[in-house]
């Protein structure tokens, strides 16, 4: 049987070769201590493309996300977000549970920010009858909303609002390396519409773990406290930011492949090409239980997110020829 097509995640790749040999060969120093010659690069780095003073090395997103929204958002506040962001759906109510942060949510229109949408339901800091609203939550791109781009007009209104009403915005930047690749919009423009952001490395840029948060140089020094709080202080953690640092130089640039990938993908599937804005197909209206478990039987995993709804997301891993079999197996599943 040919070796499978796993169109799950971009969660799921695997280091490269290359990366292997970065990570084998990272100069390492105890990263509690703040030595780690590897992930200062690495922080440095990052910090200096998303346009902020400083950032901090984590072992993943979410942990990324909750101290990001901790340092901006004090237990008793909220959180204010869409519906189906990754914060309130997939990180287990750590906000509330660790930090006694409240969240409130908007329905969206697939995920995508409406600035003014959110805007009108922000709860004022100086009514004591009310949970006030501290901090604002923006996801880009958007996961359940098949991975679209956030409008750069929305994020604008959004932060030039926020500067005046004295609410935060928190950037969860899980996959803001796609958005950039496909929007054109320069790191440096998203992150300076954000007063923290997170930005993960495991996901299209394929390394094996790690996220970096980034923040104003003050808001830092506080994250490597909650950091070591909630466990994340790590020792000689270079052999990761080694891999994060080689995928800015490898596998950022040839983001494009995976969403060109996706596109044929969505256009072999009956999908509208022009509905995919990045590495993420979505079938909808299907017997996705069915199709799902039919798709692994014939080699290619996918992801079931309800019950008539599928995921495709393209990644590092799997290359044209593996795009065009998969889309042959999905076809005629589809077709059936």
């Amino acid at each position: 049987m040919a070796e499978l097509i796993d169109l799950r995640s971009d969660t799921v790749t695997r280091p490269t070769a290359g990366m292997r040999r970065a990570m084998a060969e990272a100069e390492v120093g105890d990263d509690v201590y703040v030595e780690d010659p590897t992930v200062r690069a690495l922080e440095e780095r990052t910090a200096a493309l998303f346009g902020h003073e400083a950032a901090l090395f984590v072992p993943s997103g979410t942990m990324g996300n909750q101290i990001g929204m901790r340092l901006v958002c004090e237990p008793g506040q909220e959180v204010l977000c869409d519906a189906d962001a990754h914060v309130v759906t997939y990180e287990m109510g750590a906000a509330a549970a660790i930090f006694g942060i409240s969240t409130r949510t908007v329905v969206s229109s697939g995920g995508r920010l409406d600035a003014g949408q959110l805007t009108e339901q922000v709860r004022p800091k100086d009514n004591w009858h009310l949970t006030a609203t501290a901090a604002i939550a923006v996801e880009n791109s958007h996961n359940r909303g098949g991975g679209l781009v956030q409008p750069l007009d929305q994020l604008q209104a959004l932060w030039d609002w926020s500067r005046q009403a004295d609410v935060a915005v928190h950037l969860d930047g899980a996959r803001i390396w796609n958005a950039h690749a496909s929007s054109g919009v320069p790191l440096s423009t998203y992150g300076g519409l954000a007063d923290t952001a997170s930005v993960c490395f495991s996901k299209g840029l394929g390394t094996p773990v790690g996220s970096v948060l980034v923040a104003s140089a003050e808001r830092i020094a506080t994250a490597r406290l909650w950091r070591k709080r909630l466990g994340g202080g790590m020792r000689q953690v270079g052999v990761l930011a080694a891999a994060c640092l080689y995928a800015l130089d490898h596998h950022l640039p040839r983001l494009g492949e995976d969403h060109e990938h996706a596109r044929l993908l969505a256009k072999r599937l009956g999908v509208d090409p022009a509905t995919v804005e990045t590495n993420m197909v979505v079938l909808e209206g299907i017997e996705a239980p069915l199709v799902a478990e039919a798709a692994k039987a014939r080699g290619v995993l996918v992801s079931q997110v309800s019950a008539s709804r599928i995921r495709l997301v393209t990644h590092l891993d799997v290359d044209r020829a593996a795009v065009e079999r998969a889309a042959d197996v999905l076809a005629e599943l589809l077709d059936r």
